[in-house]
């Protein structure tokens, strides 16, 4: 690389810099040669590249798109209904390995079919943003606005999403505006000074990643992620951002010990720059974008996470303007609980009923993500306690509480089919488990039917998602029955027609349980059972009236 042959001159004290190459065509390589404040020299790649070379290489590329799309009625349509009313069910993909080896074209051809048999309404794709290494599963961005060209070229991808729009599946993506890797020919020290990271190094550095957190409090820095967050919705058709490691850009002193940060100019402990960049960021996409949903990824108790920007809470903030919050102590807590043998779950009985003691305090998604499913926590059904026939009754009975219970669906790829091994990015889902050379149906195509019968269920029953953030489209009749390990509710839709919900946690038949639903419902008819045989159950079933 040579930059000397093309110098760019400083537009005065903007900190813009120009230059005009002519004869520059599609398809070139090229970096930044910047010279540092000591005179020392640097090569960067373009924080703005729209595509780059596929990882180990490092140049930015010249790239203009010639994708036709063909999803003018999904996006015609994509605002009709707010989404905390509508049904969201979520398949989780990891692209590169949901089907190792396959380019973004080549998973346009079987992923949009896969998901719609399976019903789920939107996929979430892992970072699709470039990163320079593959074990990070994308959450170290490099290329904030290039998809990575492992897969193929930013038309391929958005050839892939025109594809899910299509089936009539929406397109979620993580997006990581919290922090960025090192690398010395990307963002970090970018001019051989902190441009994108904060300049107080107990501020930049973050301590469990090893990298480095922007500063937020710079308007360039907020400009450049919020215009990112809208690249994506607009360039791409992308219809919701998953906001990654929200509670680490919240708190000044999140997984840092005293003496290794420094208040906020009230004396607190919040990330004052980073409220105002999250609800800039909401605001912004929501106003441009219509029908893009923003989600959060936030593991605390901050208040208003789903509140408009412009209602201040108790705390005195106005809310952050997300439309939704992964429920991370509902999943923390519900696995927990089933964790541990039924002859034990009457003294954890707490640890299913208390999400509804929060439960309408923000707009929830129930997240079973890639992250519970790793680094030795075991998959789903491994996590049940008992044989592989009690496993996969769990794991089923689990499912069926889980798509009932208030708040959205998002299930990892791999646990649809009830997968034993945990997830790896250098092979994902074990597909021959779904083989049926492999062995009975029951076992792992059962589970996968179930699923895909209870989105099926899930679509055609407003009660399940109508009222999903109305305390009043909710009822408790068995919420303390401990020692039998069941419990039952009533999800109610727009018209008050209720659909009962019936969780047993015991490998106990009960035959005429008793519970206390409407008298003026004159006959109940079972719409799902868990427990069917062609799940893989033991068919013990109601009888239709």
């Amino acid at each position: 690389w040579d930059g000397t042959g093309h110098p760019m001159r400083s537009l005065g004290s903007s900190g813009v810099w120009e230059l005009f190459v002519p004869g520059v065509g599609e398809g070139a390589l090229y970096k930044y040669d910047i010279t540092r404040p000591d005179g020392s020299r640097t090569l960067r790649a373009d924080p703005l590249a729209r595509r780059t070379e596929t990882p180990p290489n490092t140049s930015s590329i010249v790239y203009a798109s010639h994708h036709e799309w063909g999803d003018g009625e999904w996006l015609a349509h994509r605002a009709d209904t707010a989404v905390h009313r509508a049904p969201f069910s979520v398949y989780e993909v990891h692209l590169p390995s949901w089907r190792p080896g396959l380019t973004y074209r080549q998973l346009a051809a079987q992923l949009p079919a896969y998901v719609k048999e399976l019903g789920f309404t939107h996929v979430e794709l892992m970072p699709v943003a470039e990163h320079p290494f593959g074990g990070s599963w994308g959450y170290q961005v490099t290329g904030f606005y290039a998809p990575t060209a492992r897969l193929g070229g930013p038309d391929d991808f958005k050839y892939l999403i025109d594809a899910l729009h299509r089936a009539g599946i929406g397109v979620l993506m993580d997006w990581v505006p919290a922090h960025f890797p090192r690398d010395d020919w990307a963002l970090a020290e970018f001019d051989g000074r902190a441009l994108y990271e904060h300049q107080d190094p107990l501020r930049a550095a973050h301590p469990d990643w090893g990298t480095l957190e922007f500063d937020y409090g710079r308007r360039e820095v907020r400009n450049f992620l919020v215009a990112n967050a809208v690249y994506w919705c607009e360039e791409f058709h992308i219809d919701g951002l998953r906001v990654d490691a929200v509670a680490s850009m919240l708190y000044l002193d999140y997984s840092r010990e005293p003496g290794q940060w420094s208040p906020n100019e009230h004396g607190g402990r919040e990330n004052l720059d980073a409220v105002a960049f999250l609800q800039e960021m909401n605001a912004t996409v929501y106003r441009r974008c219509p029908g893009v949903v923003t989600v959060a990824e936030e593991s605390t108790a901050w208040d208003g996470v789903t509140r408009a920007t412009h209602h201040r809470g108790p705390s005195g903030f106005g809310g952050l303007g997300f439309g939704l919050k992964w429920n991370m102590g509902w999943m923390h807590d519900s696995l927990q609980y089933m964790s541990h043998e039924p002859v034990h779950r009457r003294y954890h009985h707490h640890e299913m009923t208390f999400s509804m003691v929060y439960a309408y305090s923000e707009n929830y998604v129930l997240p079973i993500s890639h992250d519970e499913v790793v680094h030795g926590k075991r998959s789903l059904v491994s996590k049940m306690p008992g044989d592989w026939w009690q496993q996969r009754a769990n794991h089923r009975a689990y499912l069926g509480f889980m798509w009932a219970h208030p708040g959205k669906q998002l299930l990892f790829m791999g646990q649809e089919f009830a997968q034993g091994a945990e997830w790896s990015e250098t092979h994902g889902p074990d597909w021959w488990l779904l083989d049926p050379a492999y062995g009975a149906q029951a076992d792992h195509r059962g589970v996968r039917d179930l699923v895909r019968d209870l989105n099926a269920v899930y679509l055609r029953t407003p009660a399940l998602w109508q009222r999903d953030t109305e305390p009043s489209g909710f009822r408790w009749t068995v919420g303390d029955a401990a020692e039998d390990n069941v419990f039952a509710f009533l999800r109610y839709d727009d018209e008050d027609t209720p659909v009962l919900a019936v969780s047993n946690f015991s490998p106990v038949v009960r035959h005429d349980y008793r519970l206390g639903v409407p008298d003026d419902i004159p006959a109940w008819h079972e719409l799902l059972n868990t427990d069917l045989a062609k799940y893989g159950g033991s068919d013990i079933h109601n009888p239709d009236p």
